[in-house]
């Protein structure tokens, strides 16, 4: 047996499916409500992303924060997405949690501590925009704007790192336990099995200053994930979850 498979051990707690077959009524809304979470965190990461770098990326930003505070806000606001993730891994949970409960539980942990690191990023654009108003209404020293700006450079560089790496280890969990449970079709659970350690190994090598994961030949670790956290979100949407039929045992011997 390999290190991916478990044995399938009964639970009479878990939410019915009818093997062989599509999800049930609940299951099937569970699945739509992944898909959107998946969906709805990703994009607003990426916008809220788009719109901190072109802030960021720009010589003493900190000057004329003051003037980029709509996007900043936006970008602010569109992280609060980020509670999402949680949500799911605690839809999942009682789905997931036969074929490994400790994996769905440090599923969820993890997904509690990349929200963690998001509120640590979401940290960047907000102290822009209040440091942006100090400058000019006086109160901060003009004199330390690109000392200060920096500082939240390297913030925002750390932080988008936390945010890979935690979300490295929630999904390597994640997506063994899908490779294990055949909710959703073997080829794309292996897809999640090479996303994660793929980016992994983008997150270790911008720690040692090989590649930066968010720019150059670094963004092709980024690229599995990309596909993965798109087509399993519309998948499930469309299709949602597929229990596979039991393997039949045995018939028991009849007694003369």
């Amino acid at each position: 047996m390999s290190l991916l498979d478990a044995p399938l051990v009964p639970n009479v707690n878990d939410p019915p499916a009818r093997p062989g077959g599509p999800t049930t009524a609940s299951t099937r809304r569970t699945a739509i409500l992944v898909g959107l979470l998946f969906l709805t965190a990703t994009t607003a990461f990426i916008v809220a992303d788009t719109l901190n770098t072109a802030v960021l990326s720009r010589p003493d930003f900190l000057i004329g924060a003051a003037s980029q505070t709509g996007a900043l806000a936006t970008a602010g606001v569109l992280l609060f997405a980020q509670f999402g993730v949680v949500g799911i891994a605690v839809l999942l949970f009682p789905l997931l949690k036969r074929h490994g409960e400790s994996l769905a539980l440090a599923h969820v942990g993890f997904r509690v501590a990349e929200l963690a690191a998001s509120l640590f990023y979401l940290s960047v654009p907000l102290l822009a925009i209040e440091l942006g108003e100090g400058l000019r209404a006086g109160t901060v020293d003009a004199a330390v704007a690109t000392s200060l700006g920096t500082m939240l450079q390297a913030q925002y560089s750390v932080a988008v790192l936390l945010i890979y790496l935690v979300t490295t280890a929630a999904g390597m969990c994640m997506a063994v336990l899908l490779y294990r449970s055949r909710i959703i079709p073997r080829p794309l659970a292996v897809l999640g099995l090479i996303t994660y350690p793929t980016l992994l190994l983008g997150g270790i090598l911008d720690m040692y200053g090989v590649v930066e994961v968010t720019a150059g030949i670094g963004l092709v670790t980024l690229l599995p994930g990309a596909v993965f956290e798109l087509v399993l979100p519309i998948w499930l949407i469309v299709k949602g979850f597929s229990f596979p039929s039991p393997v039949p045992g045995p018939r028991p011997a009849v007694q003369a």
